[in-house]
């Protein structure tokens, strides 16, 4: 990987989560586009029962700042996930801008039209390289074994779409059913479905309902299958050692985060 490659990736991966810093929380005005110090101060102070209770204190201001602001890191980091991922893809597989990602349309009760996408997908036929080609089919088989594919599914797949995740313990049940019907679309259109989770921080309980649902699920693991761990997939069947670039630049990231998390701590 050359520097500029480097540089550009760490930036995909960071520059969401920028963007966190400058989280100033609404409570419950979201028009208003959020409430400096003084402002919470002014809201809350004019609350006789708040004032009472002494909920203008600055701390509180502090508190929602933080836990607002922690909750956006989580989300930007996920998203600038997706972004790398798809760079690395394309960079990697030799694939363009459209073939790494997939979208479906289905229809409201509404009679409207609404588009869903999952964050990114391999094409089998797409990459250039018959060695790498060769290498992603031989994972995509493996990959129907593990899932216990039926012939006439295993014979219909082309490729494989990805849902990527920074982590997942959330137990929302309406995106957990999203999901399952990504995984039938997926299916009815010739792709294995895969959960790609970055750490491995995921809940029990959601492996279960997304393994019966017969997605292919990746978790932050090192050192493991390419079937269970994204870092060996990413390694053995990309070629894209994803440990070494998160160990090359860790520093850089700490160093972000810790600037981040400590303007999100400070009650301004």
């Amino acid at each position: 990987m050359t520097n500029e490659q480097n540089m550009r990736y760490r930036d995909i991966l960071i520059s969401p989560v920028k963007e966190c810093a400058k989280y100033i929380p609404k409570f419950g005005h979201g028009r208003n586009g959020g409430f400096s110090l003084a402002k919470f101060q002014a809201l809350y102070g004019a609350d006789a029962f708040y004032t009472w209770l002494g909920l203008d204190n600055p701390l509180m201001y502090s508190a929602h700042k933080a836990a607002g602001g922690i909750t956006s890191v989580y989300r930007q980091i996920g998203t600038g996930c997706e972004r790398l991922v798809r760079e690395i893809f394309m960079d990697a597989l030799g694939l363009d801008a459209s073939d790494v990602i997939w979208s479906y349309k289905i229809m409201e009760p509404n009679g409207t039209a609404r588009t869903l996408s999952l964050d990114g997908r391999i094409i089998l036929d797409k990459i250039p390289n018959t060695a790498i080609r060769a290498r992603c089919g031989s994972w995509m088989a493996q990959a129907a074994d593990a899932l216990a594919l039926a012939p006439p599914i295993r014979q219909a797949v082309t490729g494989v779409v990805f849902e990527v995740r920074q982590g997942y313990k959330c137990k929302d049940s309406k995106r957990q059913n999203a999901d399952i019907a990504n995984a039938a679309n997926a299916y009815a259109n010739g792709y294995i479905p895969c959960l790609m989770v970055m750490s491995a921080q995921i809940d029990d309980d959601i492996v279960a309902r997304y393994a019966a649902a017969k997605w292919m699920i990746l978790q932050g693991y090192i050192g493991t299958s390419p079937l269970v761990s994204t870092f060996s997939f990413f390694d053995q069947i990309i070629g894209f050692d994803f440990v070494q670039f998160m160990t090359d630049n860790q520093e850089y990231f700490q160093g972000e985060i810790q600037r981040i998390l400590e303007k999100l701590m400070r009650a301004e």
